[in-house]
């Protein structure tokens, strides 16, 4: 996994307005917290937390934390918030590690290959879920857990504990979960069209009676007198 540098400058002004002010002059607000270190409020440029989430490895990456004053540690991006309508970078906490230490991380599952159950079946692939939960060394944190399903047939899942998981990683998951599975196309339930409601003053329509059929000898009618 390649090591990622991302340069931090410590900040002293605290508070919603001068995080405010941070994101105006183009930085993020963050937080380097945990391991033996004390917590330091810093600020960061958001071209370098994009670089880390469009790395291969995205929020796993293992970085190499150049703090202004404070020296560098290793970390991982541990968190951060997003403004839902401008899309900018609010906040950002970095977490810091130690390399001979295991830490607890959510990792992607990506599937690979093409369904039997699909492709010749009929059926309907679901990833039931995207992510698991691993604990292991900084250094053998997997970048992904790819799902095979070229044998996975109509009615078949594959289940955490099917999934290729090397030893030196712990997966924190109930095995049993399914993971992705094949299952039938369900008929939709066709509804019939309501009635429509007449507007206020508005006659409503005519009933259209049901058409009988009748057997027989049609009724004369009787002689006018």
């Amino acid at each position: 996994m390649a090591e990622i540098t991302v340069n931090a400058e410590t900040r002293g002004d605290f508070g919603k307005n001068a995080s405010r002010r941070l994101r105006y002059s183009g930085k993020v607000p963050a937080i380097v917290y945990g391991g033996k270190g004390r917590n330091i409020s810093v600020t960061v440029d958001p071209k370098a937390l994009l670089r880390v989430l469009k790395s291969e490895a995205g929020r796993n990456s293992i970085l190499k934390l150049e703090i202004s004053g404070e020296g560098s540690t290793n970390a991982i991006l541990k968190s951060w918030q997003v403004d839902p309508i401008k899309e900018n970078f609010l906040h950002a906490d970095f977490f810091r590690i130690a390399m001979d230490v295991e830490i607890r991380v959510t990792v992607p599952i990506a599937v690979k290959g093409e369904a039997p159950g699909v492709k010749t079946e009929g059926g309907i692939l679901e990833l039931v879920i995207r992510q698991i939960d691993v604990e292991c060394l900084p250094g053998d944190i997997p970048e992904r857990i790819e799902v095979d399903v070229t044998d996975l047939g109509l009615n078949q899942a594959i289940r955490v504990s099917d999934l290729p998981i090397t030893a030196k990683v712990k997966v924190l998951n109930n095995p049993d979960q399914v993971v992705v599975h094949v299952v039938s196309v369900k008929e939709e339930e066709v509804v019939a069209p309501a009635a429509a409601v007449p507007a206020e003053g508005e006659a409503p329509a005519a009933q259209t009676e049901p058409e009988v059929l009748k057997k027989g000898k049609k009724e004369e009618e009787p002689a006018a007198e």
